[in-house]
């Protein structure tokens, strides 16, 4: 269980600090054109705010806590339960992503629905599914 807790939280927490850098830059990606494209896949003019993509890598670090706590490669904070239901909520969210994603998305520019379709969600399901076990099992 300590091995799905730390690749989903280490995950979870990459995710986050990329989500902080976009917050300033496009990196990877060589400019906001092409990240607007690839990543959220909506023109640059509706690209989110910087306080959302801090937002977003807050509560992904959060989920990355919560993951790592409750499968005991964290100090634990709080009650069991807490832990528990915090894990679970973090499942719960990254499996909607991956299941209501591709439907809620396919009106985006086709290279984001491609990579949604082979990158995106698919790590969404993998993620949520290490978090629910770890919610299950976990201390």
């Amino acid at each position: 269980m300590r091995a799905t807790a730390t690749a989903v939280a280490g995950t979870l927490a990459a995710v986050g600090a990329l989500h902080a850098v976009w917050s300033r830059s496009p990196w990877p990606c060589r400019d906001r054109e092409q990240f607007a494209d690839l990543v959220v896949g909506v023109a640059p003019d509706r690209l989110p705010s910087a306080g959302a993509c801090l937002a977003v890598a807050g509560l992904l670090g959060t989920g990355a806590y919560l993951v790592a706590a409750r499968g005991g490669v964290l100090p634990p904070v709080g009650p069991r339960r807490l832990r528990t239901a915090g894990a679970a909520g973090v499942a719960g969210a990254l499996l909607t992503r991956a299941l209501a994603g591709p439907l809620a998305f396919a009106r985006r520019t086709p290279d984001f629905v491609r990579l949604d379709r082979r990158v995106y969600a698919p790590l969404c399901l993998a993620l949520g599914t290490g978090a629910a076990l770890v919610a299950a099992r976990g201390r």
